[in-house]
């Protein structure tokens, strides 16, 4: 009799604990499920508000607003074109720069450098992410714009000067000391997420490429940047749209001109810096609402970017190759 009670507790323990496990199963599932819904509600949400906030620009000027090169806020005439040409190439520009610095560091971090000395390169790499874009604005404006004009600005002439992109005067501040800026800001980014890529490809294939006659050189382009090509795109593309995004540094040190110039010597503006710089002095009406009508172009090209990386990275995986190949198959 005593034995069968033992039992009959040790059986409803059993059946108390998988029903706790169970219900907590369940409430972690709903749980998970609200935030991930409240991630896509505010998501929507900001694109609403920005859209009813546009809405007096959109009915205003209409697709017009995207080719058209006219801001002038006293005659109530704007156009988003300056805005959008200043915001590709300053991001296009700083991402040639820091895109194969911040590949190499990662590759001279994970395959060159001894392993301690690299996780300590790697965190002085990492706290430049930790600044502030203000005092990259500060030290863009008194430091790089003064190095830009008076030593940067006559080598690129004297090399390049035949070409419209390296013509016309320099101030110091504008499209290429932005694109500087903004290329110190993403490398960081580009150079972190490069350096996980590389750890994750596995010992024993760099040592099979080396144990086949490979030089160090030829492991690093065979087994490491081969393999990881989709990784170092996403990490590039999350890096551009950092570029894309970026406000206080880029608005302190490109001048703020909303004419468009082949020059990158000249001044510029980018969509963020506009937003930036004239929303506190717009009145409610249609410059205010063509500010927003700036902020919903930027969002949305942001958003065709990084939908054009994740099918980057969902194209060229290992992963994905190998799912097709199984299709086919």
């Amino acid at each position: 009799m005593l034995q069968e009670q033992t039992l009959q507790v040790k059986v409803n323990k059993s059946f108390a604990k998988k029903l706790s496990g169970a219900l907590g199963d369940k409430v972690a599932k709903v749980l998970m499920q609200t935030v991930a819904l409240f991630i896509l509600a505010l998501l929507f949400l900001m694109v609403y508000l920005l859209f009813e906030m546009s809405l007096e620009a959109i009915k205003e000027f209409g697709f017009g607003f995207l080719v058209s090169t006219q801001w002038d806020p006293i005659m109530e005439e704007f156009s988003a074109l300056p805005f959008f040409y200043g915001t590709l190439v300053t991001s296009i520009l700083a991402l040639l720069i820091a895109a194969p610095i911040s590949v190499m560091v990662a590759i001279f971090i994970t395959d060159i450098l001894p392993a301690k000395l690299g996780q300590v390169l790697g965190l002085f790499v990492e706290m430049i992410a930790a600044i502030p874009s203000i005092v990259f604005g500060l030290w863009g404006l008194f430091f790089l714009a003064p190095i830009v004009r008076e030593q940067i600005t006559p080598l690129l002439k004297s090399i390049l000067g035949f070409l419209p992109l390296f013509q016309g005067p320099s101030f110091g501040i504008g499209v290429l000391t932005a694109s500087i800026i903004l290329a110190i800001m993403i490398l960081p980014t580009i150079t972190s997420i490069s350096r996980e890529v590389f750890k994750s490809v596995p010992q024993h294939q760099k040592e099979a490429a080396l144990a086949l006659g490979a030089t160090r050189e030829e492991m690093i382009r065979l087994a490491v940047l081969r393999p990881s090509f989709s990784g170092i795109t996403g990490a590039i593309v999350l890096g551009f749209g950092r570029a894309l995004g970026e406000t206080m540094a880029v608005a302190m040190v490109i001048g703020n001109s909303s004419r468009i110039s082949a020059s990158l010597f000249a001044p510029g503006a980018t969509m963020s810096s506009v937003i930036a710089n004239e929303y506190a002095e717009a009145s409610a009406g249609l410059h205010l609402s063509s500010l927003c009508y700036v902020g919903l172009l930027l969002f949305l090209v942001t958003l065709v970017v990084n939908s054009s990386a994740r099918f980057i990275v969902w194209k060229f995986s290992p992963l994905a190759r190998s799912a097709r190949k199984d299709k086919r198959a």
